[in-house]
């Protein structure tokens, strides 16, 4: 049976082949070794969850205060001394996060072999940051209906195998469908295509209380433009193309065209009450995922 196959047959509340599935992860693709690995080099806090309240787990000792009634006194622990002292239990929030990675051809791009493709470093930033918000207790899954966020490391394998896929079409468009109101959200691409389906996904978001993050990714030499002379521009997909006998020519107004994108993209974030961030390829992955947990955290910049 192939990898594939296996992830698509672990059923929800089935710890048998819960536990199959577990087994057969050093046979998944990299992606998914990969996307632990990094998560592991980044320090996982409370990430915001941990509050008193209703819940399974020991969180604190404080004193009695006025209203606390006796049965709430931790008399083991008043022992110890002369105050009396209350136990806390902490109170769980699990949030679902939705992730948005962009498959389409656009993000095959590489300009150095010694570089991994858009869509490699998309992926494994989106997967390692599910790492974490799963190790968190977060629930974790897709925009739209494909895979809705769920709890547990099955969750994870099933992200893995739906985010190797790829799509036919030149660039990438959001799915704005079934957003779950109050939810969080991670975007990546590097939004070259029309801007139009981006407003409308995240002005949706915005109605429904959705905040999340926008991280584009792009290619060194798509910040750079380091093209002179003859050269043919050609989309992945092979539907669009360019021949210009002076590349150099076009690289103000292309670099225009990337500035105006950026700040475009930044002040729709600002209006929807989400966070934006460029990363490039060529630099680490460990540094895109820090920001990416502090962002999700809410506490980047």
């Amino acid at each position: 049976m192939s990898d594939a196959a296996i992830l698509r047959a672990v059923p929800d509340g089935s710890a048998r082949l819960r536990a199959r599935a577990e087994s057969e992860a050093s046979r998944l693709p990299p992606l998914l070794a990969r996307a632990d690995h990094l998560a592991g080099t980044v320090l996982l806090g409370e990430h915001g969850r941990r509050r008193a309240g209703m819940g399974d787990d020991f969180w604190q000792y404080r004193p009695v205060q006025q209203g606390d009634s006796a049965a709430m006194i931790d008399w083991r622990r008043s022992a110890r001394g002369d105050a009396q002292f209350v136990r806390e239990r902490e109170w769980q929030i699990a949030q679902s996060v939705m992730l948005w990675v962009d498959q389409a051809a656009s993000m095959r791009f590489s300009s150095d072999a010694k570089i991994e493709p858009k869509a490699d470093r998309a992926r494994l930033l989106a997967l390692a940051t599910a790492v974490l918000l799963v190790r968190g207790g977060e629930r974790v899954g897709l925009t739209g209906t494909s895979l809705p966020p769920q709890r547990g490391r099955a969750q994870v394998l099933r992200l893995a195998e739906m985010l190797s896929r790829d799509e036919a079409a030149d660039y990438g468009v959001p799915e704005h469908r079934a957003m779950i109101p109050q939810a969080r959200a991670l975007f990546i691409s590097d939004y070259m295509g029309d801007i139009a389906e981006l407003k409308l996904a995240l002005t949706k978001a915005a109605d429904r209380g959705v905040r999340g993050v926008m991280l584009q990714v792009l290619d060194p030499s798509e910040e750079a433009f380091p093209f002179t002379g003859r050269t043919i521009f050609e989309s992945i997909g092979g539907t669009l193309a360019h021949e210009t006998l002076k590349a150099g020519d076009l690289r103000t107004r292309y670099l225009d065209r990337l500035a105006a994108r950026k700040d475009e993209l930044a002040a729709l974030a600002r209006v929807t009450g989400w966070r934006f961030h460029t990363h490039h390829t060529g630099d680490s992955a460990q540094v895109a995922l820090l920001w990416l947990w502090a962002a999700m955290s809410g506490g980047a910049a």
